[in-house]
């Protein structure tokens, strides 16, 4: 009975055992016949993956359906200005070479490259031993002209007065001896050939009378003499300025104030005469000049506003006013040259300094505007603008006016109140948006 029990015990526990091993068309949780039996969590993770897989298409679709948030502006009123930008240097309206007007030996160059000048201040200074000679020997013919018009008028005059005087004496006691011997020739106490000999003693007073009165006449003002004397001194003075004159030219001075811009000259050099030593900018207000695109050109005018940086100094703005449109285009580079005053240029502007030009060439106040990058296709002549009507992203064809720098007026196609999306949002035509 026991052993019964205990063989129908086994029995039955080997009868669990088939029982519990799955059927021969089975498989368990890795698919095959016979291995470990499966949960029931198991047996339902298929239909989880399924419902995730839906939930995901589900809330992909609510999001792809829901509005996507953009950045709005409304148009706006704003004072605008439309400007030309351009880049130049600064010039003065001339420039002053200065050149060596002697040939000399350079022995000082008492000033430097960027130094203000005045006019007549000493620039260089040339070797002027042989001009200083030139200049004496110059004054000593001077005086030695004064010396002979003195002479003229305190000798040489008075002494021909009393040779003009003794020489009439002669001439009146010839003319008597000639009576006289005429008379006794007549009365027949001498012959002809005394008379003969009167009459040359008369002629000969006579020419000396002639020649004495020629000499007072030359030694009087207006004389030949005297006026031979006067054109001598003439000559000296003349030839003691042009000494003097090139004694001076070898200190070569600043003919106005100014800048140096430029020194080509050392102590030691030989300064050929013409020979460019300094650049001089004149103490005179600078001007910028500037080469503009040829297609602005119809928007520039004389008189217009504007505002200038250096590039050495680009947070320090200056007003300059546009003062000459060149009438001819360069061909080549497809530009107009343009001159601007500066009604008060920085004490710190160089000549040829770079400089940033901004001029005003169009003003509106009270414009309608849009920043820049709102306005699409700009360059193409048909600029419009994404706007978000009935929620979805629309385009809206406008027209353009003045262009400012950051700014640009909506002439038309938009009312004040449209909803313009900006210009950087990544949305599509017909893309439903909703404003941020």
């Amino acid at each position: 009975m026991d052993r019964g029990a205990g063989a129908g015990n086994a029995a039955g526990g080997s009868h669990a055992a088939a029982d519990n091993r799955p059927a021969s068309g089975e498989a368990n949780a890795s698919g095959r016949a016979g291995d470990a039996p499966v949960s029931a969590a198991g047996r339902w993770r298929p239909g989880w993956k399924t419902a995730l897989a839906v939930a995901l298409v589900a809330g992909a679709g609510f999001l792809l359906a829901r509005p996507t948030a953009v950045t709005v502006r409304t148009p706006a009123r704003a004072d605008l200005v439309q400007t030309v930008v351009a880049s130049g240097r600064v010039v003065t309206p001339q420039r002053a070479y200065i050149a060596a007007q002697v040939t000399g030996t350079v022995i000082d160059v008492p000033v430097a490259d960027g130094q203000r000048v005045t006019a007549g201040q000493p620039l260089a200074v040339l070797d002027a031993r042989d001009a200083g000679a030139a200049r004496d020997a110059a004054r000593a013919a001077v005086v030695q002209a004064d010396a002979r018009l003195r002479e003229l008028r305190e000798l040489t005059e008075p002494a021909a007065e009393q040779q003009l005087a003794q020489a009439r004496a002669n001439r009146v006691n010839a003319e008597a001896g000639f009576r006289r011997t005429g008379d006794l020739a007549a009365q027949g106490f001498v012959g002809a050939a005394q008379v003969d000999e009167a009459r040359r003693a008369l002629d000969v007073a006579l020419a000396a009378e002639r020649a004495a009165e020629a000499g007072v006449a030359a030694a009087r003002d207006g004389g030949a003499q005297r006026r031979n004397a006067e054109a001598a001194r003439l000559q000296a003075e003349q030839a003691l300025r042009q000494s003097e004159a090139r004694l001076g030219y070898t200190t070569v001075v600043a003919p106005v104030d100014g800048v140096l811009i430029a020194r080509n000259v050392e102590r030691g050099n030989v300064a050929q005469a013409g020979q460019t030593l300094f650049t001089l900018a004149p103490a005179r207000a600078p001007q910028l000049v500037v080469d503009i695109d040829e297609r602005n050109l119809a928007l520039l005018a004389l008189g217009q506003e504007a505002l200038a940086a250096a590039d050495a100094r680009p947070a320090e703005r200056f007003a300059a006013r546009v003062a000459y449109l060149n009438p001819g285009v360069d061909a080549q580079r497809a530009t107009v040259q343009v001159k601007l005053d500066l009604p008060a240029p920085p004490d710190w502007l160089r000549e040829d300094m770079t400089v940033s030009i901004d001029i005003a060439v169009a003003r509106k106040p009270q414009a309608l505007v849009l920043p820049l990058a709102d306005v699409r296709d700009l360059a193409s002549g048909k600029p419009w603008v994404m706007t978000l009507a009935d929620g979805r992203a629309q385009r809206t064809p406008v027209r353009a006016g003045l262009r400012g720098d950051a700014d640009i007026e909506i002439a038309d196609g938009l009312p004040e109140g449209a909803s313009v999306i900006a210009g950087g949002e990544p949305v599509r035509l017909g893309q439903r948006v909703r404003a941020r």
